[in-house]
């Protein structure tokens, strides 16, 4: 019994250092502080961060799964570049998702829902917060708008294409910060895709998500031109 007990807790242990690493390692590609290309070696990273190379390898497959590692076997593992075709192919997938999922759950939203959602409007015009605060405030405002028709699989699906697209996003509109009126702007779109999904007409919430993917999409795809392939 003690055996096993103690196997347990190693696991536990084991599996919360992957989360750690896998977290500090896609801040630092999210930051660009690993720059998209950059060559980095496994026992570079360990060292880096005071861990064994297990974890680390653990941790570059989770972030292969989401597009932001490769790692061929026998080499180094690589930044994934910044690619205008990937960003398509991940926008076409998510058109292909999200517009059905929102037209089945603005019939299921409560007040409760559409109350925590309005929420989130005020921190997207909030201009004095930073990047991260927004981002993880865009995420939860879709992921509310979503869960109630999404299935686990839906959501998993989407977690792995958000997580693909926010290192785009968050370069693209991370150059928009010194414009005065993009807390606004980015207030209105969403409140614009709130007041479409409150009506809970399924054509027009499925439509006015698809619009939003489409400015957001032409957005991003402005702000990396000058350095995706």
């Amino acid at each position: 019994m003690t055996g096993v007990g103690t196997s347990g807790v190693r696991r536990v242990r084991s599996l919360s250092l992957v989360d750690e690493v896998t977290k500090e390692i896609r801040r630092s590609v999210l930051a660009a502080d690993l720059r998209p290309g950059q060559e980095f070696s496994l026992r570079e990273i360990a060292g880096r961060l005071g861990v064994s190379i297990i974890p680390v390898r653990e941790a570059l497959h989770r972030l292969e799964g989401q597009g932001l590692v490769v790692t061929p076997r026998g080499k180094s593992a690589t930044v994934a570049p910044l690619s205008r075709v990937d960003l398509r192919a991940v926008y076409r997938l998510r058109r292909q998702i999200e517009p059905e999922l929102v037209g089945r759950a603005c019939l299921l939203l409560t007040d409760a829902d559409h109350a925590q959602l309005l929420e989130h409007l005020v921190v997207f015009g909030d201009a004095s917060l930073g990047l991260d605060e927004i981002y993880e405030a865009h995420h939860e405002f879709h992921l509310r708008l979503l869960r109630p028709a999404a299935t686990d699989w839906d959501l998993r699906t989407l977690g792995m294409l958000w997580h693909a697209t926010e290192r785009y996003v968050r370069l693209a509109f991370g150059g928009r910060d010194s414009d005065p009126d993009e807390p606004n702007r980015r207030e209105a779109a969403h409140a614009q895709l709130l007041a479409a999904v409150a009506e809970r007409d399924p054509g027009r919430a499925s439509h006015a998500l698809l619009l939003h993917l489409d400015a957001n999409e032409h957005i991003t795809r402005q702000g990396i031109a000058a350095v995706a392939d």
